[in-house]
């Protein structure tokens, strides 16, 4: 891939991170710490832990990491959570979704979507 190829998809998936993502690495954390986050998802292996909750512990570590010093292994996490993100967020139901296992999952990818 060329220099200026892989700068715009680096750019690209910063946008859409950016666009996903709407709760500041301390909000996601004090969500983290809920019984609510961690009611939702399902997990690997059997494992306590769900995909979404680690996942929101890794988007934490990203957000606090640099632009300039963010790694391919970051950028391949923030392509999964934008699309992660995009998908859930049509599946929204109707009604109000204040305290429902679809927001809480996405709270866990790092959006809430009440910010919207």
């Amino acid at each position: 891939m060329a220099k200026h190829e892989q700068h715009d998809e680096e750019q690209d998936v910063e946008e859409r991170f950016s666009a996903a993502v709407n709760m500041t690495p301390k909000e996601l954390e004090d969500w983290l710490a809920t019984e609510q986050s961690q009611s939702v998802g399902v997990s690997e292996d059997g494992g306590e832990e769900s995909v979404g909750h680690h996942s929101g512990r890794r988007i934490v570590e990203v957000l606090r990491t640099k632009k300039g010093e963010r790694t391919e292994e970051d950028r391949e996490h923030m392509r999964k959570v934008a699309g992660y993100v995009a998908r859930h967020s049509k599946q929204r139901p109707s009604g109000d979704v204040t305290d429902t296992r679809w927001r809480y999952s996405l709270m866990n990818w790092g959006h809430d979507p009440l910010k919207d």
